[in-house]
């Protein structure tokens, strides 16, 4: 997003909520750029910094379970790598369309696990490869898809949203690209996977797909070796969706 904290045009909202905010870094960047603004920041996990600037509050709760917010209350919800966190993309998106103000944006950054290549550079059955089919497979035994990335664009607008836009861009694993900001970006990404890859994984294969322990860690072997070789030219889709609610 080359250094955009969003792409919807909004304008000074008064109130907006960051769900699914992690650590919470987004949010603070974003009170930070909009002190005038009301922020929540919701996530399951109490992992946000107690040091936050004055217009940022973070909350423990459930996005899936009922909203406790009044309707027609937000002007911008923000949401960012929730897939395979929620079962009921349908009911989260109406949810959002209607705690939002008329006029008001919903905004969703998605990665999509499964690993492309336009050379051709990964082959098929290989094991990035198998990433993929395996992270969908996954998603599907898990009950919550993983592959929010792909259908976001039409869930929002079935749920009422207009004006909806999708913009894509390539999220490279390794230091392969010879774009500067790419090979930097590919360099994190990179790590990113070294470091999740076993906890991405290792409960989903062997408690809902039938994987003994020993046959996920020579896969995860294969894995770590193949995503160092430079001649893997593999990249994911990163999409963002904003759409706005109509004033009527």
């Amino acid at each position: 997003m080359n250094d955009k904290l969003h792409l919807a045009p909004i304008k000074n909202p008064r109130r907006a909520i960051d769900i699914g905010t992690g650590t919470g870094t987004w949010a603070v960047d974003f009170a930070e750029a909009y002190p005038n603004t009301s922020i929540i920041g919701t996530d399951l996990s109490p992992i946000q910094p107690e040091t936050r600037p004055p217009n940022l509050i973070f909350e423990i709760d459930d996005c899936c379970s009922d909203w406790v917010y009044p309707k027609n209350h937000f002007d911008y919800i923000h949401v960012r790598q929730m897939y395979g966190s929620v079962a009921d993309w349908p009911r989260f998106y109406k949810d959002c369309y209607d705690h939002l103000t008329p006029g008001g944006y919903i905004e969703q950054a998605e990665l999509n696990p499964v690993l492309k290549s336009d050379d051709g550079s990964i082959v098929p059955g290989d094991a990035l490869d198998q990433c993929g089919t395996l992270a969908v497979q996954a998603g599907v035994s898990l009950g919550s898809s993983l592959e929010v990335e792909r259908f976001m664009q039409d869930d929002i607008a079935r749920a009422g949203f207009t004006d909806v836009v999708k913009t894509t861009y390539k999220w490279p694993l390794g230091a392969w690209s010879n774009d500067p900001r790419l090979k930097e970006l590919g360099k994190w990404n990179l790590l990113h996977w070294q470091q999740g890859l076993e906890s991405w994984t290792l409960r989903s294969f062997t408690k809902h797909m039938g994987w003994s322990y020993e046959a996920v860690k020579k896969w995860h072997a294969d894995v770590h070796r193949t995503m160092k070789e430079r001649k893997h030219h593999a990249y994911q889709d990163v999409s963002v969706v904003y759409a706005r609610k109509p004033l009527r």
